[in-house]
């Protein structure tokens, strides 16, 4: 987690407008006891000034420092003060009318304290329940370049596990896995982002990671926060030690890593033998994070192989923007599966389609998007994602998955809940 000092500031300079807004509001008001309740609103927003400023004084990027404690002071701090500046919003909303010599609309101030608390109540029902709930996602995909003895295979896909965000507790990861292995998958895939900052966060997980079961294995990437870019390391050599530790660890959970490589996945049924093939790519970033995924070297043009051959392909690559700015143009990969946006913890789902703030950064952010052969993608920018999806891969695909994890803030608020998404293989 990244604390820039200018966020510091700006986060500081709104507390405190905030709260003196809401005290000068209180001062003005006509309770008898406006004095007493401004007093105890100053002593209560010093308190927490301070709070903040321990938060953000605690080590983040160090070997010892950790964003555990940061992330859950700091949650509690905005699950505050969010609803106090949607207070101040309708508030100052409120004031216009004086400018044209009217009447304050002092309704406004009451829905604002409504809707604040409504945004507290939400917050801590992300924290306390939603973040916990899994949906599952059910997703068919159809194709006449899948091998007939593949008809039907099961692949689960998981992403950003952000082990760190759960500290010691392993409760929700044990269920997660339990949950997985009831499905009774023939592939499990993770796309990426096992941890926050470093290897060690893997540790209270080890056995329950190891516990994931499917006929042909395990499968994973590295994502950004794999590669330890938000610790400030002694040398070089203690990152890329603490890299090839994180390898290490899902090597001996039994997960095959696919760091710009790939494998095929041999099936045979009756008198038919067949294959696809499993593409992994390393994270491919865009500023700060570093570009690593390479497909040329994950599929090398080979043995007759290239990316435009006929073989059935399946690539995992964690950031969607790989697949909008180059796979979807240049390779015919039938379907590729991503993650890394987790619809920014905050989506509704309304008439079937699903919302996010986080399509105005990524606009494959969640769900399922096809080129159609003109430029266009199906569903850009808004898709279904929960419940059962049929869908056909006419041209080169994109499952977005929005995480089973959170990192920054430990909530998934309102439909955001982690997903577990059980692909399904189908001959068209």
């Amino acid at each position: 987690m990244r604390l820039p000092l200018a966020a510091i500031i700006t986060l500081f300079v709104v507390s405190i407008l905030t709260d003196f807004y809401i005290w000068t509001d209180i001062r003005q008001g006509k309770s008898r006891n406006r004095w007493v309740w401004s007093n105890i609103y100053a002593i209560s927003s010093l308190i927490l000034w301070i709070f903040l400023g321990v938060t953000v004084a605690l080590p983040r990027r160090g070997l010892d420092g950790g964003i555990y404690s940061i992330m859950w002071m700091l949650t509690s701090y905005l699950s505050i003060y969010i609803p106090k500046i949607i207070y101040c919003i309708f508030s100052i909303l409120g004031r216009i009318p004086l400018i044209f010599r009217g009447k304050r609309w002092i309704w406004l101030n009451y829905l604002g304290g409504i809707i604040g608390i409504i945004g507290f109540a939400l917050i801590w029902h992300g924290i306390l329940y939603t973040r916990t709930h899994p949906q599952h996602v059910n997703l068919t995909v159809k194709s006449d370049r899948l091998p007939d003895v593949f008809d039907g295979y099961r692949i689960v896909q998981i992403s950003d596990l952000h082990l760190g965000t759960w500290g010691n507790q392993t409760t929700y990861l044990s269920e997660l896995v339990t949950t997985i292995n009831n499905m009774k998958p023939d592939l499990i895939v993770f796309t990426g982002d096992l941890v926050n900052q470093k290897a060690s966060e893997i540790i209270p997980f080890e056995k329950i990671l190891s516990r994931l079961e499917a006929e042909d294995g395990v499968y994973s990437i590295l994502g950004n926060h794999d590669y330890g870019d938000y610790v400030d390391w002694p040398s070089k050599a203690a990152k890329e030690e603490n890299l090839e530790l994180l390898k290490k660890y899902q090597m001996d959970a039994g997960w095959k890593m696919l760091n710009n490589d790939h494998e095929f996945i041999v099936r045979t049924k009756g008198q038919k033998s067949d294959s696809i093939a499993i593409i992994g790519v390393e994270n491919w970033g865009e500023p700060p994070f570093g570009q690593y995924g390479d497909i040329s070297k994950a599929y090398p043009a080979e043995n007759g192989r290239s990316v435009k051959d006929n073989k059935f392909k399946i690539l995992l690559t964690h950031n969607p923007e790989h697949w909008v700015r180059q796979i979807r143009k240049n390779t015919n990969i039938d379907l590729s599966l991503s993650g890394h946006t987790h619809a920014w913890q905050m989506s509704i789902d309304l008439f079937g389609k699903r919302y996010s703030p986080s399509s105005f950064r990524y606009p494959t952010w969640g769900g399922f998007y096809t080129e159609d052969g003109i430029g266009q993608i199906e569903d850009f920018g808004n898709p279904v994602t929960t419940g059962g999806l049929e869908r056909s891969l006419d041209h080169p695909s994109l499952y977005v998955n929005i995480g089973a994890g959170e990192v920054g803030m430990p909530f998934r608020i309102l439909d955001s809940n982690p997903e577990i998404t059980l692909i399904t293989l189908k001959k068209k």
